[in-house]
């Protein structure tokens, strides 16, 4: 026996639970009696876990419907009965319409959650992270995550465009009064129009900001001078691969400011996205041979056009770059860039440096060492730091509510020097990049350490403790040591050498002149007195395998310092030095220190040994440094 016929038979206070079941318009008693046969005869749990299976039953239900329809029509059954037959497949279809709108329209809600969600966090957490990538962060700037992101929303969205463009297609084959498509579609179309345009627009973003070959880093250009810069659309769609046409141009927006120069871009700068020129396969328009012409000193933003397939155009601007005409304009080129993107939120702010703001100490701190990681792979310590922080701001018990102009950090010298903190700075890095790298990267070199600080930390080590630190006077970056002896009486006495310069180290290694670095004193012996690495690291653990093997005496290179006073026999001492401990040496520098005044006859030995069999002899005379 059926499920329903069972029902109809049941006590007439459970029918009347079974009439208030089947009361309304969701599921009316006629429909559950005139088709309980083809009901029962459903599985109705898969249906309820599978949509397609869940709209093939609802079709068929409203065939049934139809057929149910007919019967009464043949069977002249009462008209109400043919009247509510038929009204029950209007109010389903009516159903099924509405219930497919409300799903559009949740659906667009949460596309429009993910959308605030990736444009206003997410990508703009990215171009922040990007921001500080190009002064030196080692911030993630991958796209392929967002990538993701933003094409998976992209497809929903055309998705339902599609879909609403099908249900406009039914309308103009059938329709009725009222009918809720008709009604709501327009107000859902515009509303995934704006979402997918929203949406396009985001997904244009510049991937690798302009750079030139051989340039400081990016964001610093010259005119005549080759650049690159590579954008990329987040929305991967293959079928539109070589199909977006972008365009490249200069300051479409520029401010109206006095000495503002413009310029124009020469070369190809004009490409398809595609795909080819991505090593992830992403949506990329790579732009490697472009030029600017014009010259000018303030900040400037490149500006790239494509077009979509909603015959959107769509534009991304570069972060500023600043112009130069000379290579000598680079240094303070780039501290303009390292200024504007350590503090600049809003990328398109060309006039950020006609109201320029202050920096708290642990923004420039991080930045100053986030040129020393892009460098060399090693930032800088706290100690250091805190070595800078005091140059700057002098002895504070705390550094963090300390705060630096952008004239005190590039525009303004030092005091007692000709120089600004960036030169001297930059100086510093450079001379490390080229000369010093390696030393620096496995922690031989304190570098940042003050002259006071440097005496209080040697004077408690051993005997021939050393440490290596930047030189505080010297313009473009010199690099000295100290050591640290004892009297015979037990008290410490520090000793420094003269800083030598990128000219000194591009003609002999610095670990070189570390390991051959000898001074002479009263016993008439040249020693090395350079015996522990601070804190207590033997000299050749540290420096060993950078040592260059000799291979005979003639290719040994030294440096010899004289470290004597006037009371003690000047011409003896050459005399030995050179007959008796210094046969082999083809390259020798001599520096005399605490001579105040020399005799003529040592004056003439220095003439007779420089014109001898050494192939290079200096000699230089100056005070304890």
């Amino acid at each position: 026996m059926a499920q329903w016929e069972k029902l109809r038979q049941l006590e007439s206070v459970y029918l009347t639970q079974v009439d208030e079941l089947y009361d309304g318009e969701a599921f009316p008693m006629d429909v559950r009696h005139y088709l309980a046969h083809w009901i029962e005869g459903q599985d109705w749990d898969r249906a309820a876990r599978d949509h397609d299976v869940a709209m093939v039953l609802f079709q068929v239900l409203l065939e049934n419907l139809d057929i149910q329809h007919s019967r009464f029509v043949q069977g002249g059954e009462s008209f109400l009965l043919q009247h509510n037959i038929r009204r029950f497949k209007h109010s389903f279809q009516v159903w099924l319409s509405m219930g497919m709108l409300s799903g559009i329209g949740v659906l667009l809600d949460g596309a429009e959650e993910l959308l605030c969600v990736l444009v206003r966090e997410e990508l703009v957490q990215w171009q922040r992270r990007q921001q500080k990538a190009c002064i030196g962060a080692p911030d993630s700037t991958c796209l392929d995550q967002l990538e993701k992101w933003f094409t998976t929303e992209a497809e929903c969205l055309f998705q339902v465009r599609k879909f609403l463009k099908k249900l406009e297609e039914l309308m103009g084959k059938v329709t009725y009064e009222h009918d809720p498509v008709k009604k709501q579609k327009p107000a859902l179309q515009k509303r995934v129009d704006s979402l997918l345009t929203s949406l396009l627009k985001s997904a244009f973003v510049v991937e690798t900001q302009p750079s030139m070959p051989q340039g400081k880093g990016p964001l610093v250009l010259r005119t005549n001078v080759q650049f690159s810069v590579k954008t990329r659309f987040l929305v991967k769609f293959p079928e539109l691969n070589h199909a977006m046409k972008v365009n490249v141009s200069m300051d479409r927006e520029a401010p109206l400011v006095k000495g503002y120069r413009r310029f124009n871009v020469l070369g190809t700068n004009s490409k398809a996205l595609n795909m080819a020129e991505s090593m992830s396969g992403g949506m990329v328009a790579d732009f490697r041979h472009l030029v600017k012409i014009w010259v000018g000193s303030r900040l400037h933003s490149a500006v790239v056009e494509q077009q979509v397939c909603l015959i959107l155009d769509v534009l991304t601007s570069s972060l500023p770059v600043v112009i130069i005409s000379n290579s000598s304009q680079q240094q303070s080129a780039w501290a303009s860039i390292l200024w504007f993107n350590m503090l600049c939120l809003e990328p398109k702010n060309l006039l950020f440096f006609a109201n320029c703001p202050v920096a708290m100490w642990p923004q420039l701190g991080e930045m100053l060492s986030w040129q020393f990681l892009s460098s060399t792979t090693r930032g800088l310590e706290s100690n250091q730091l805190d070595m800078i922080a005091h140059k700057l701001f002098g002895k504070q018990q705390n550094y963090d509510a300390c705060k630096i102009s952008w004239t005190k950090f590039s525009k303004e010298n030092v005091p007692n020097t000709n120089f600004t903190f960036w030169v001297w700075f930059d100086g510093i890095l450079l001379m490390v990049k080229s000369h010093l790298e390696n030393l620096w990267k496995d922690g031989s070199i304190m570098g940042f350490v003050s002259k006071g600080k440097e005496k209080t930390l040697l004077k408690k080590k051993q005997r021939g403790t050393f440490l290596l630190r930047f030189s505080e006077s010297i313009r473009d970056g010199g690099i000295t040591f100290s050591w640290v002896d004892y009297s015979p009486t037990g008290e410490p006495d520090v000793r420094s050498v003269q800083p030598f310069t990128k000219v000194d180290l591009g003609q002999i290694p610095f670990h070189e002149i570390i390991r051959n670095f000898q001074i002479l004193e009263e016993e008439n012996v040249p020693e090395n007195p350079l015996l522990f690495l601070y804190p207590d690291t033997p000299k050749v653990e540290a420096f060993g395998k950078y040592y260059t093997e000799k291979s005979g005496g003639d290719n040994t290179r030294g440096i010899l310092y004289l470290w004597c006073n006037e009371s003690f026999g000047i011409l003896d001492a050459f005399y030995s030095l050179f007959t008796k401990n210094l046969t082999s040496f083809l390259q020798v520098e001599l520096i005399a220190i605490n001579l105040s005044n020399l005799p003529l006859s040592f004056q003439r030995i220095v003439n007779t040994l420089s014109t001898s069999k050494l192939s290079w002899f200096s000699y230089l005379k100056s005070e304890y440094f």
